[in-house]
């Protein structure tokens, strides 16, 4: 098998295209051609007159492959390298691990230790992903928030109400192990060449369905509304853990604990902070949520091409350093998305992005956001962070009216100082509603000045996002987890032994894929762990 990288193809590219520019790059007839398969595609848009997809392929040949290859000199062709996970080597211990969180670390944490015969123990404070998808659109609607079962707790994490991105900057080669065990559950099989692949809420929702099956079909536990409060130690090493379900509180044995918390489990924290648990405050941001019409975002990126239907909705990532030496950058874009209500405690608003796989909405959005340090939001704690966040969401449930409405203010209000009084040709998505306020009612001044001087930078590097109808919605809180539960070489909390702190919320990821990634190492650490006890 030969791969080549960087194959140009035009849009409308067909598989008797992509044969006939494989045998093109390597310099031989189509009829040599064996099978071509697709390893990555993106869009080249850096020229708006000639836009073009650019591939990686793998190439069987039904002529001799070394002499292919010694014809093409070209860093662009080589052997491809096959990737295959290999699954550790396991059995069921004599105390189950426990897996505490479902979102996608602690997923893929089980399912890796369910794949490898450990038969894990899986608890989530928040209900099935059907039962809890009743809730939020409930609250969506106007209705009570469940303080247990909403857009951040619940099985499937924050991330199955989003856009469902799995593009990461980890290296990590367990994030193909990832992307084929959702396409084997379920999910588009685009993403596995999709250079910014995407699930999308609703695909997302039965693939993580189905992947709660496979843990259970391979001997694991899933248990939902079962919040843990209680890590119990024996001379430095956990015992067992307590546990809340159904009011009454229950103690489940094990001597392996992976802590897949997700970044909004605050009292969780505090617990572990008074049980004397290491941690640490560290960097996150905070901001809005912008909206433009995508139409416009399609004009800006593909110019002439906007409406072509091979090329869908575009999408952005921008940043911006100012002479304040704060970030000022987007995060979690969501192309014909929704902005939605994602507050976990009452008297709160929380904002966040949702697309689902089609794309199809009016608005693009995106979270907007300003880089935070512990020297900004003060206090002697490991958790001022969280506080810090809580006061803004708290400011944001007030400056909307104190009915989970959002404050919502026009781009050109916001530059200008000043309160908006009717929107203009965006309309606001974000559900159950929004009220006009300032961006100073709720955020930090220096991150609403940091917003005003970083929009039009930010227009330099893509027109029109500094448009004078674009809407901010805020506020948004929840990019990444406040805090770091530290761990040590061997993925072990340096407090307490067989006790490993994962994914987002322990601060150790940044997204479904990594957190993903970093439950399957975990998870592989725990299994190396019981086999030197063997």
């Amino acid at each position: 098998m030969i791969r080549i990288n960087e194959l140009k193809l035009p849009l409308d590219y067909d598989e008797n295209t992509l044969r006939t520019e494989a045998a093109r790059a390597l310099k031989t007839e189509s009829a040599g051609i064996g099978d071509v398969t697709l390893r990555k595609r993106s869009v080249d848009a850096r020229h708006k007159d000639n836009i073009v997809f650019t591939a990686s392929v793998d190439v069987s040949l039904n002529i001799n492959e070394n002499s292919v290859l010694r014809r093409n000199k070209s860093n662009k062709v080589s052997k491809a390298k096959e990737y295959r996970y290999e699954l550790p080597r396991g059995e069921k211990p004599d105390l189950p691990p426990v897996v505490v969180g479902a979102g996608p670390a602690g997923l893929f944490a089980a399912l890796i230790l369910a794949q490898a015969g450990c038969c894990p123990i899986l608890i989530e404070r928040g209900k099935n992903v059907d039962e809890r998808t009743h809730d939020v659109s409930l609250f969506w609607k106007g209705g009570k928030l469940d303080t247990q079962s909403n857009v951040q707790f619940g099985e499937g994490g924050a991330g199955a109400f989003s856009d469902g991105k799995l593009n990461t900057g980890t290296k990590d080669p367990r994030s193909r192990k990832v992307l084929e065990e959702f396409v084997s559950h379920g999910a588009p099989e685009e993403i596995l060449w999709e250079a910014k692949p995407h699930i999308g809420t609703d695909k997302l929702k039965p693939t993580v369905r189905s992947i709660r099956k496979e843990i259970i079909s391979l001997g694991g536990t899933v248990r939902f509304s079962t919040q843990l409060i209680a890590v119990n130690t024996d001379n430095g090493r956990v015992g067992s853990v307590d546990v809340i379900s159904g009011g009454r509180r229950e103690r489940i044995e094990t001597s392996r604990v992976i802590l897949a918390l997700g970044h909004s489990a605050r009292d969780t924290f505090e617990m572990l902070f008074r049980s004397g648990f290491a941690m640490e405050a560290k960097p996150f941001s905070v901001g809005v949520r912008i909206e433009h019409l995508q139409e416009n975002i399609n004009r800006s990126q593909y110019g002439r091409f906007w409406n072509d239907p091979h090329l869908g909705a575009a999408d952005y990532k921008l940043n911006v350093h100012l002479g304040s030496g704060r970030g000022v950058y987007t995060f979690c874009m969501c192309p014909g998305g929704y902005v939605v209500a994602s507050a976990s405690e009452e008297n709160t608003v929380v904002t966040n992005g949702m697309s689902e796989f089609a794309r199809d909405g009016i608005n693009a959005n995106s979270a907007l956001l300003v880089g935070v340090s512990p020297e900004d939001y003060g206090g002697e704690s490991q958790l001022a962070g969280v506080e810090f966040q809580r006061a803004i969401e708290r400011a944001a449930f007030l400056a909307g009216g104190s009915d989970y409405k959002a404050p919502a203010q026009r781009v050109e209000d916001l530059l200008k100082k000043r309160r908006t009084t009717s929107f203009g040709d965006v309309k606001p998505t974000f559900r159950p509603g929004v009220s006009f306020a300032q961006a100073e009612e709720y955020l930090p001044g220096f991150v609403a000045d940091s917003l005003r001087a970083a929009i039009p930078l930010l227009d330099l590097k893509l027109h029109g996002f500094a448009h004078p109808d674009a809407l901010i919605t805020g506020a948004e809180t929840r990019s990444s987890s406040p805090v770091r539960i530290i761990r040590g070489e061997t993925l072990e909390s340096v407090s307490v032994a067989g006790v490993y702190p994962c994914g987002e919320g322990a601060g150790y990821a940044g997204g479904i894929m990594s957190a993903a990634a970093d439950g399957i190492r975990c998870a592989e650490a725990v299994i190396k762990s019981y086999r030197k006890d063997g």
